[in-house]
């Protein structure tokens, strides 16, 4: 009898036990899903947004830009502004986290407001006003100066874009994120530095014809050594126009110009005598860089009265290199044209010929020359396309 008693009392505990588990179960549950107990108490702390640069902060590095978090929640919406103009940026995929796309202008205030939510709808807000720091020196930037004022002119399919900086870059990666190169008909391209003070942009092919590109330089804020900062932002449009290819044969005498695709025209020419280095045409893809009519051009490495010695005004000349070579108009030789190569390096081409080439040339156009034993060096003008895209690429910070 005692034993039974003691099961019975065991029983009613175990019952009793069983009970308050469920009964706690189901709260659990209801706090979940409703987020209220039954006494209608929020169960669901509310989101916590936490921003940087905090309030009040005085002297903000601009390249760490704006950064908002939410624990607890999702953010719903971030505002960043300066002096009233929006700053750029994205929420990660969880939207619990939203940071700037560019770094932030030195010396300058930002406001900041961001709204969050919890689980059950419960809405955060926090904000921050903050200033950024003034930079002990400064860096600038300029587009080579052949883009230099020419906003909307057109250029070839071969054009590179060169970027000069006023001082030395020592975090070139940080630099190299901040240019933005947009195309209406897109292509892959890379940034090589070449030395601490340029960077070159090319395309691993020839630019698509006829189509717009913008440069944007966003300079500004990006750290670019130890207390060195960006100021000013650079942006610069220009139009890339007909794809006008040069072949030249040194062998043949010959060069055949295409504008997009169809053959324009066949031009009989005469290259470097090749008596010297310096007289041997290079061989390689070359880019119509600039042009001028008449041209001073003077025999290199030698004095009046050396043998060799020239000193003459050349008209309707294009240079192609920064070695001297230009396709320029025949100044005498005649019966060289299409013949034999007898200039001091550069491409002769007959007065029609060498007027219908300069008036049409566009900085950029691509001039492919061959035929010869000297090489054209990749770095001898805008002989960029010498390399080969593989190994341009290795010339970049974000490689």
């Amino acid at each position: 009898m005692a034993q039974v008693k003691m099961n019975l009392k065991s029983n009613r505990r175990w019952a009793v036990a069983l009970l308050a588990a469920s009964s706690l179960a189901l709260t659990a549950c209801s706090s979940s899903r409703e987020g209220t107990t039954a006494a209608g108490d929020t169960q669901v702390a509310p989101a916590t947004v936490t921003i940087t640069p905090a309030q009040g902060t005085e002297k903000a590095r601009p390249d760490r830009g704006v950064v908002v978090k939410a624990a607890g929640g999702t953010l719903e919406t971030v505002s960043v502004q300066a002096g009233g103009k929006p700053v750029e940026g994205a929420f990660n995929a969880q939207k619990t986290e939203w940071r700037s796309r560019w770094t932030l202008r030195p010396s300058t205030s930002y406001t900041v407001n961001a709204t969050a939510k919890n689980s059950i709808g419960t809405t955060s807000q926090a904000g921050s006003t903050f200033k950024t720091l003034k930079p002990e020196a400064t860096i600038g930037a300029s587009l080579d100066w052949i883009l230099q004022g020419n906003q909307g002119k057109t250029y070839g399919v071969g054009m590179p874009i060169i970027l000069d900086f006023d001082r030395a870059v020592h975090n070139k990666a940080a630099v190299e994120k901040a240019l933005e190169v947009k195309a209406e008909k897109p292509v892959e391209g890379a940034w090589r530095w070449v030395g601490d003070q340029k960077v070159i942009y090319r395309t691993k092919t020839y630019w698509p014809a006829h189509q717009k590109v913008t440069v944007n330089v966003r300079l500004a804020g990006v750290r670019a050594a130890k207390n060195v900062y960006g100021t000013k932002n650079l942006s610069r449009t220009f139009q890339i126009g007909a794809a006008r290819i040069s072949k030249i044969n040194m062998k043949k005498h010959k060069m055949v110009v295409t504008v997009d695709g169809k053959k324009a025209r066949t031009v009989p020419v005469s290259g470097g005598n090749a008596s010297t280095m310096e007289y041997t045409t290079t061989s390689g893809v070359h880019l119509t860089m600039e042009k001028d009519n008449p041209v001073r051009m003077i025999s290199p490495g030698r004095k009046k009265g050396d043998p060799g010695y020239y000193d003459e005004m050349i008209g309707w000349a294009v240079r192609i290199s920064n070695s001297g070579e230009y396709l320029h108009q025949t100044s005498g030789q005649e019966y060289c044209l299409g013949k034999a190569n007898c200039s001091h390096g550069c491409v002769r081409q007959g007065s029609a010929d060498a007027i219908w080439f300069y008036k049409n040339a566009q900085p950029g156009d691509v001039v492919d020359i061959k035929g010869t034993n000297r090489k054209l060096q990749w770095d001898n003008g805008w002989s960029f396309w010498q390399l080969p895209f593989e190994t341009w690429k290795k010339g970049s910070a974000l490689a």
